[in-house]
């Protein structure tokens, strides 16, 4: 029995979510009927609620449910009565133009529907006649952004299609304990690979399933196919672009540094790409994801583009850099020597429908991940479906992906270079002085055994809903919690709002050669933004990792999702799921302690704040609310341009800098169950 005052604040959580609805509808319905809608989606629907309206519902029948009158649903339904869709059971990506097409067919009804009963019943509607990969597409970018589910969480990708994740060996010997009806059974999912390729030494972090579901969220953020239409401007949308990429980089590339690897190189055209890849995955329907073998020669690929368009897009932005400005449709220049120029340079790579000219600046970024992902059958002769590089999810387990990026990432390197560094005046936050900087705590990581569940990937034909207890398990990276403590003087008379910006400049290569503070700086990862009130004279700050407001924890499991959901449990901490997993706020480190300048710099809010409302959320993060940047500095600020000469930051009294150690000992924490 439980506990009357937890019953109380279950209550009053409830009653929270659902007064903060715009239709009404309580959190706790829509989260069920999301997670039902979810549930084994390559089946038919099972919970009756749903499967009767998928059964009965006319999305054509009253029109007048839709914003927009019924235009999105009319031309969604002339597709399907025409069949002119994809069918079901047939692999489906985000790469090719007409699964895209008729994924955003979907994604439109669903943000045109006025209230919820609109919404679940569509989507119950074409669960069951659209293809399943583009329905996923389209729910989790709905959920995302629509008004009437800002307080919904999506189940984690991994468990909604756990065969994208899971060795197909893994999956098979599965299927056949649920066939024994055997219960609470694990089974081990190894990395891809084998320690005869140094490349394997990372792997951990390139297949880690929160990376994966990380790379998915920051699309769903920032969609390249987004209008303003469906509700909101998505500020400085090509700048978080930028810099999502850019922080998973130099994540990628400080793991690197702790397992003694070089620096990673940027993709080369024109020579042999060193790294294959073996995903040992498959599709849920069809054919595994294809092989790349070592050492193939990059070729142009039939139906998607040639590798010299790929350079000419590239010569057209360098140009641009070396100019200064873009020139828009209609010929006007407009300057990019500025703050704001790396959002529109954001734009034109990722060739959003912000880019202010998507005709001659073309579409960089998907023209070179999908001829890298074609590289497996370029000619088309062997009707090879996509690998893991045209999917969202899967894309951060190639090492190739990380190579391409990195060349993409120099790019936005070369404009950022070009801008003028910042001037002492510039950094200086007047009268205030970071006096001193501690870590209480070892800054010292681990693994553990992680379990997800495989439910979705099996098939069983029937209605009854029920969690068979089969895992699949792998290691993962995770620390243990630390504290920082700051120590800043306010001399200023009266209290100022700071915001305090802490970053982590890597100090050696794999090689152990120290790296100038200049290139320190560009490989830097953020560990923490928050706002702070300064009050006259000394200040101790204490600022626990856990509040890291870049960092989200991972999704429970879908049994947990369910149960929580069932029992009105608040998932108000699941909500914003954008950020770096929260236990990959430090790199792995090793034995010796792997060495990095950590960077804190107090700056002044009454300058750097947009929406406070977002702060006092714990949402300080750069990928936004809803649309809304609540920092108005540049990302990476202080450390995002060039540096000449360390010694300005370091007579900056606002900016203190301490070196740090990250330690792993080879520790590798079991699950209970062994």
């Amino acid at each position: 029995m439980k506990v009357l005052v937890v019953f109380a604040l279950v209550a009053l959580s409830a009653a929270a979510a659902q007064a903060n609805e715009p239709d009404g509808i309580p959190t706790y319905q829509k989260q069920h009927d999301v997670n039902n809608a979810l549930y084994k989606i390559f089946e038919p629907l099972r919970e009756d609620n749903l499967r009767d309206k998928a059964l009965t519902f006319n999305p054509v029948g009253d029109v007048s449910i839709y914003r927009d009158g019924g235009v999105a649903v009319r031309q969604l339904m002339y597709e399907l009565t025409h069949d002119r869709l994809l069918e079901k059971k047939h692999w489906a990506v985000a790469t090719n133009k007409r699964h895209l097409e008729e994924a955003i067919m979907l994604f439109e009804v669903f943000m045109q529907c006025k209230d919820w009963n609109c919404a679940a019943s569509n989507a119950a509607y074409f669960r069951e006649r659209v293809n399943e990969e583009e329905f996923i597409y389209a729910a989790y970018h709905a959920v995302k952004h629509s008004p009437l589910t800002q307080h919904v969480v999506l189940p984690a990708i991994y468990e909604v299609k756990p065969h994208h994740f899971t060795k197909s060996q893994v999956i098979n010997e599965a299927y056949e304990a649920k066939e024994m009806k055997l219960r609470n059974i694990y089974f081990q999912n190894n990395f891809t690979g084998t320690p005869n390729d140094i490349e394997h030494r990372v792997a951990y972090f390139r297949e880690d399933i929160g990376v994966g579901t990380h790379h998915l969220m920051i699309n769903l953020e920032n969609p390249c196919w987004w209008k303003d239409t469906y509700g909101y401007h998505i500020d400085r949308k090509g700048e978080n672009f930028f810099y999502a990429y850019h922080q998973l980089l130099n994540r990628y590339e400080a793991e690197r540094i702790s397992n003694h690897l070089p620096p990673l190189e940027e993709l080369k055209l024109d020579e042999p790409l060193k790294q294959g890849f073996t995903p040992q995955t498959t599709y849920k329907f069809g054919a595994p994801f294809p092989i790349r073998n070592d050492d193939i020669q990059l070729h142009d690929v039939e139906r998607v583009g040639r590798i010299h368009e790929i350079v000419h897009l590239e010569d057209r932005i360098h140009d641009a850099i070396a100019h200064g400005y873009v020139e828009d449709e209609q010929g006007n220049k407009i300057n990019i020597e500025n703050d704001q120029g790396i959002d529109i340079i954001g734009d034109i790579i990722q060739s959003s429908l912000y880019s202010p000219n998507r005709k001659y600046y073309g579409n960089l970024t998907t023209l070179a991940y999908n001829m890298l992902d074609h590289q497996t059958d370029p000619k088309n002769k062997y009707d090879t479906p996509p690998g893991v590089l045209a999917h969202l999810e899967t894309l951060p387990r190639d090492p190739a992906a990380w190579r391409l990026h990195k060349r993409i990432d120099n790019i936005f390197r070369e404009h950022i270079d070009s801008l003028p560094p910042y001037t002492k005046e510039q950094l200086e936050f007047t009268g205030i002085s970071v006096e001193n900087v501690q870590i209480q705590g070892n800054l010292e990581t681990y693994f553990e055994e992680y379990k997800y569940d495989l439910i979705n990937g099996f098939n069983d034909n029937t209605t009854q809903t029920e969690f068979y207890g089969i895992y699949a398990t792998m290691p993962r990276l995770n620390h243990k919690e630390f504290t920082y403590k700051i120590n800043v003087q306010n001399n200023n008379g009266t209290p100022k709002k700071s915001v305090i910006r802490i970053l982590a400049m890597p100090y050696r290569d794999g090689n152990g050669a120290i790296i100038s503070f200049d290139e320190g700086r560009w490989l830097a990862i953020e560990m923490d933004l928050f706002v702070k009130t300064l009050t006259e004279g000394k200040n101790e700050i204490i600022r626990k990792s856990s509040e890291a407001s870049i960092t989200v924890p991972d999704v429970p499991t879908y049994k947990t999702l369910v149960e929580m959901t069932e029992d009105h449990q608040s998932l108000e901490r699941y909500e914003s799921a954008t950020g770096i997993p929260n236990r990959l706020l430090l790199p792995k480190g090793n034995e010796k302690g792997t060495e990095f300048r950590l960077v804190v710099a107090a700056t002044n809010a009454e300058e750097d704040i947009n929406d406070e409302s977002i702060i006092t959320m714990n949402k300080y993060h750069h990928y936004g609310v809803r649309g809304v940047q609540p920092d108005k500095r540049p990302f990476g600020y202080p450390l995002d341009r060039r540096v000449f000469d360390e010694h300005i930051v370091n007579e900056v009294s606002s900016i203190k800098e301490t070196m740090v150690k990250v330690y792993n000992h080879d520790v590798l924490i079991r699950l209970p169950h062994y």
